[in-house]
């Protein structure tokens, strides 16, 4: 539960893990939800590579309005770092993606991430982007 603009917000997450043996699940995922947060680790360029992949997967499967943030995750780790935060931030500029780092080790910029992205659903709902009034009033 998050708070925002005074106004408790619940949401509801779902962590596939990136993993191919899970990726026709993930695709039912997609349907319904109005936000996405494609995770890669800055210590292993893979994981990088995989991300057009996902994110034409993501734009396939949900709705054409859904936020998507990028997250370059370990940034505890930055002396491994396999992909710059410029490479990342180009990446997210060049699909219309909201950019941030993250350590989920440190938990820096966690929660911010979340905020930020359920901030950006919200302002969709109260601008019509997104209709939720046959939803159960979440995220």
């Amino acid at each position: 539960m998050i708070t925002i603009d005074n106004k408790p917000i619940k949401l509801q997450i779902w962590d596939t893990a990136g993993q191919e043996s899970f990726r026709s699940i993930t695709r039912s995922y997609y349907r319904g939800a109005a936000g996405a947060l494609l995770v890669y680790d800055i210590t292993r360029r893979e994981t990088f590579n995989h991300l057009a992949s996902w994110l034409e997967d993501a734009r396939q499967h949900a709705n054409a309005n859904m936020t998507i943030m990028l997250i370059g995750n370990k940034s505890d780790l930055s002396h491994r770092r396999a992909v710059s935060t410029e490479e990342g931030e180009q990446f997210a500029k060049e699909h219309g993606l909201i950019f941030m780092e993250a350590s989920a080790k440190t938990a820096q910029n966690v929660e911010e991430a979340f905020i930020k992205t359920a901030s950006t659903i919200y302002k969709k709902i109260q601008d019509g982007v997104f209709d939720v009034s046959n939803e159960k009033k979440q995220l």
